[in-house]
């Protein structure tokens, strides 16, 4: 356990006291008082109403979208299914520079619903709102539907030969049984929305801000590291609290009714109202997601395949090097940066997982969940200030990158083994001890075996977010060797059709790898591989 709390110690925790003590403290004193004048001023206000207002709204909107598609995958057994499933995850693992992209090719400059409506400012909203839809669509059907396919029907059955109505049934026996799985997945979604950047800084341009988003402009465009410390410590609070309650939610989830075996649970469908909410779901996936991802594509045909062959041409203002170099470069920082996540990750999964771990550990469960949650952006620069002197001077080394991804991948590695490895039976390790085996041969004979699916499962997670990781790679990646996400956002940041069509043409490169990436886990995973 000592090794994975040093590296969080180290490239987590330092680098955000660094820039939080650099913005609050001058001449040796603490200025405290500057919270409350920044909070005060009128602009941030509206930052923060912006915030929590559309992570409530997309909240929402996720919730009353996603949740027949949950009852779908959890209820009904169709041709296909499997491959729909697929579909529904791939926008999960997309960076969120792509998902901007995608929505910018739907509603932009020439997208196809650019005009529909006669109110900019509605368009660009609603944008944001269904982007984040887009992005979270799957946690809402995972999350929820998983705990729905293990719930016994017999006990609904039972409740509607009592007299009790269908929709009372649902009302009294299925909803508080489901409860606690909505209330963690609104609860993960309020998260990632609520901490938006890729998104919002793609489609809300100069008017809407999320607090990440205005904390980077704070850092890189205004230097004003006082009111980014204070908002890197209000996002801090509220994150934290928001994993609270989540932990709260899933600790009441594990305790739900009586689970079934989930392949006993789904039947063909059966009646009018059950192929017509199928047919529904179907329309749903196709035009929400389906739809943005197809424009993106076709926007990035645009004229044949131009813009493609444009990427292998550098023009020395955007890129020092051809954009296409940017695919090799995330791909090279992902492999690192998904080594160094399984092997951090994998160890705080295995201590977590003993059943001897004390409360101090098993509290270090939530606080590995916090580099999801905390700013990235604040991440990134605090990496510049604290990694800048020996023995860790890091800022002209390669290694920064991975170290800044493989954070955020390191919660989806434990979260995918955690679960696996307290299935593992106790007795088999203590009587391998009993036979001698060192704790090293325990390992790779009893632990590795059982294992093994999940941990290439959660290397595939960590390589498909350390590919889209955008928040601190924006900072610390050098501009001789920027990764595709970085690519991106220089495309989109200047003016001209050549630009857009290249943004558009590397975010569909984007696409198809993490698309890959996740086909590849949908064949691997199990039912019980991870909570993901």
């Amino acid at each position: 356990m000592l090794v994975p709390v040093a590296f969080f110690a180290v490239f987590f925790a330092w680098p955000v006291a660094a820039i939080v003590t650099r913005g609050l403290k001058a001449d040796g004193v603490w200025r405290f008082g500057r919270i409350a004048d920044v909070v005060g001023e009128s602009d941030i206000r509206h930052v923060l109403w912006f915030t929590t207002w559309q992570a409530l709204a997309s909240t929402a909107l996720t919730l009353l979208v996603a949740l027949p598609a949950a009852y779908v995958f959890a209820r009904l057994d169709f041709p296909g299914k499997q491959v729909l499933r697929a579909v529904v995850t791939v926008p999960f693992v997309l960076p969120t520079v792509v998902v901007g992209t995608a929505f910018l090719a739907l509603v932009g400059r020439g997208g196809l619903l650019d005009g529909l409506w006669g109110v900019r400012l509605d368009t660009t909203v609603w944008a944001i709102l269904l982007a984040h839809v887009f992005f979270n669509y799957a946690v809402v059907v995972r999350t929820v539907g998983g705990l729905w396919a293990q719930l016994d029907p017999r006990q609904e059955e039972a409740a509607r030969m009592l007299g009790v109505s269908p929709l009372g049934a649902w009302r009294k026996v299925t909803l508080p049984a489901l409860a606690p799985a909505v209330a963690a997945a609104a609860l993960m979604v309020f998260l990632f929305t609520f901490t938006s950047f890729g998104v919002v800084q793609i489609l809300g341009g100069p008017t809407f801000s999320t607090l990440e988003v205005e904390i980077y402009r704070q850092t890189s465009e205004i230097f004003d590291l006082s009111t980014a410390a204070v908002l890197t410590i209000v996002q801090f609070v509220a994150v934290g609290a928001i994993l609270a309650v989540h932990a709260w939610t899933v600790r009441r989830r594990e305790s739900a009714l009586r689970l079934v075996d989930p392949s006993v649970t789904a039947r063909r469908p059966r009646g009018a109202g059950q192929w017509t909410l199928l047919g529904g779901v179907l329309a749903t996936v196709a035009v929400l997601l389906v739809l943005p991802l197809a424009v993106l594509v076709r926007r990035s045909l645009d004229g044949g395949f131009g813009y493609y062959r444009a990427l292998g041409d550098a023009d020395g203002g955007t890129f020092l090097v051809a954009p296409i170099q940017s695919v090799v470069n995330s791909l090279e920082y992902a492999v690192a940066a998904t080594a160094i996540a399984v092997v951090i990750g994998g160890l705080a999964a295995a201590a977590l997982a003993r059943r001897d771990a004390g409360r101090l550990v098993q509290g270090f469960d939530a606080l590995l969940m916090l580099p999801l949650g905390v700013s990235a952006v604040t991440v990134g620069f605090g990496f510049l200030i604290a990694l800048d002197k020996p023995p860790l001077d890091l800022r002209q080394s390669w290694i920064l990158v991975p170290l800044a991804q493989a954070l955020v991948g390191v919660p989806f590695v434990v979260r995918t083994m955690l679960p696996v490895l307290r299935a593992v039976d106790g007795r088999l390790r203590e009587a391998a001890a009993v036979l001698g085996a060192s704790p090293w041969r325990v390992w790779r004979e009893v632990d590795l075996p059982m294992v093994r699916r999940a941990l290439l499962v959660a290397a595939g997670f960590a390589f498909a977010v350390s590919l889209g990781e955008f928040g601190a790679t924006v900072f610390i990646a050098r501009p001789d060797n920027p990764t595709l996400p970085v690519a991106v956002a220089r495309l989109l940041s200047r003016p001209g059709d050549l630009n857009y069509g290249q943004a558009m043409a590397l975010s569909t490169i984007l696409m198809v790898v993490c698309a890959v990436a996740l086909l590849v886990l949908e064949r691997l995973r199990t039912d019980r591989t991870g909570e993901f």
